[in-house]
């Protein structure tokens, strides 16, 4: 039997880089997946293959910076598959590449909405949903790295992957009784669409000289362990904070 067998899943930001390899990941071990992303053709790409895998799916555009699309996005899931199980809050942005006294008063608004409240209003509405079951359930938000240390120029985005770090602790506190686990992962530089977006190639290969490892990390490594984390493989983890770093964070 397979591990997700008889589980309906969420998954943000599924229509590229990690949260797609998670989407894919979860339909192969028997999940039925609501692939959600705002990029309407990258979700739709997402969908194709979880098809052409014997995978069942299917794409729902929501901007996860609207509490009013997280709650379509579950309302939606629940009148088509019967009830939620597992949800990955994946969806996010890099944001703006400059010092915190220079840093756009907007881009810092929408790197907020997006990593941080974008996360928030997905356990909002995720959790009641859960809770309906009487079956508990498993929430992985996509942290960083960068949710437990600095790095210069990326103020906007450190405080929202913080901010999920220290939101996933608190929901895992108050859910646990009720056998909703929640847990965040924090991976390092990865090899994602959102990577090449925004360096150029020496600067994706200064990066991958970081990790004490020798490279980036994939999509598909990330997904692995989100794919743990959403099984009853890991029914004793919750309020988590796991990296998948190549020793990033151990230096």
């Amino acid at each position: 039997m397979k591990i997700l067998e008889n589980k309906v899943a969420i998954v943000t930001g599924a229509g590229s880089g990690i949260g797609k390899a998670i989407a894919i990941l979860y339909a192969s071990e028997g999940a039925k997946v609501v692939v959600s992303d705002i990029d309407e053709k990258g979700g739709n790409e997402t969908l194709s293959v979880i098809k052409s895998k014997g995978g069942e799916a299917f794409f729902i555009k929501a901007d996860t910076s609207k509490p009013s699309d997280h709650q379509s996005l579950v309302e939606q899931t629940v009148k088509k598959y019967g009830g939620l199980h597992i949800a990955c809050n994946n969806a996010g942005i890099g944001g703006d590449l400059v010092p915190t006294g220079e840093y756009a008063i907007d881009g810092w608004d929408k790197i907020i909405g997006i990593n941080l409240s974008g996360v928030f209003y997905g356990l909002r509405y995720q959790i009641p949903a859960m809770l309906t079951t009487g079956k508990g359930g498993s929430i992985v938000n996509m942290a960083s790295i960068l949710g437990m240390v600095g790095t210069k120029n990326l103020s906007g985005y450190v405080a929202a992957k913080h901010g999920v770090v220290g939101l996933t602790k608190t929901a895992a506190l108050e859910y646990a009784e009720k056998q909703i686990r929640v847990n965040s992962v924090g991976p390092g530089y990865i090899d994602t669409p959102l990577l090449s977006k925004t360096l150029d190639e020496a600067s994706i290969k200064s990066l991958a000289g970081l990790h004490p490892i020798g490279r980036l990390g994939t999509a598909e490594e990330v997904a692995e362990l989100v794919l743990w984390l959403s099984s009853s493989k890991s029914s004793f983890v919750t309020g988590s904070y796991y990296t998948v770093d190549g020793g990033y964070t151990a230096q």
